[in-house]
């Protein structure tokens, strides 16, 4: 039986590169963004959900369902960064960062687990954090940062809850990485940011996928509850 997996933000950066790693290690994906998913391949197929709102996510899920059956392993990915500073952070900003990174996270693992349930094996939850929610040497906005903490929060709580019934939930905690973001920050919070990285280089999307891709393999069934930070040593002093 071939396993299923879902992914959320599929369409670019770390999204595309988890979705391409999670079908070469012989994955069915199903990929949702708000964007077109701009590769085609058989094992993937793209769907459009708003995932901030909670009933347009119990019905991607419905028609996942409908589609073939449960899923295997959920990639929480999906997300942004708001980038304001603290004093200037409206109520708006303050609740569409924490719906891109937190809500859309709940509501799939709300929709995902009893699909999950109800397949054979051991499952997989995978959130994407990031190492922004423990360093604080670089910039980061308050809100992205409680958005992350709160994201490795529910990984804790979902991974004990669910272990008895062959779920494990991690999370992955990346440091710099090259994505879109590098278009946004200004040169010299990139520049500040690069130079915070021992070996001066962010890390790189494919890499974040190949942790992903072992932990949804069989020799990730022994992790769980554990929030594995990436980031070249930046937090050893």
């Amino acid at each position: 039986m071939t396993p299923r997996a879902v992914v959320t933000g599929a369409a670019r950066g770390i999204g595309r590169a988890i979705t391409e790693s999670l079908v070469a290690a012989g994955f069915h994906v199903y990929g949702i963004d708000l964007r077109e998913l701009p590769y085609e391949h058989p094992h993937v197929i793209g769907m459009h959900f708003d995932l901030t709102n909670q009933a347009a996510v119990k019905q991607c899920f419905a028609n996942i369902q409908h589609d073939g059956g449960g899923i295997d392993v959920l990639v929480n990915n999906a997300g942004g960064c708001v980038m304001e500073e603290f004093l200037e952070t409206t109520a708006d900003q303050l609740h569409a960062q924490m719906a891109m990174n937190y809500d859309s996270a709940f509501y799939c693992c709300q929709a995902a687990i009893p699909q999950m349930l109800e397949r054979p094996g051991i499952k997989k939850i995978i959130n994407i954090s990031s190492n922004g929610a423990y360093n604080f040497d670089v910039f980061d906005p308050a809100p992205y940062r409680a958005s992350k903490a709160a994201i490795d929060t529910l990984t804790k709580h979902l991974a004990r809850k669910y272990a008895n019934q062959g779920i494990c939930v991690n999370s992955i905690a990346p440091a710099m990485t090259r994505t879109d973001l590098f278009d946004v920050v200004s040169p010299d919070v990139l520049a500040q940011a690069l130079a915070a990285m021992p070996m001066g280089t962010p890390i790189e999307a494919p890499q974040i996928a190949a942790w992903v891709a072992f932990l949804a393999s069989a020799a990730g069934d022994c992790s769980s509850g554990n929030v594995i930070i990436l980031n070249k040593g930046r937090d050893v002093r």
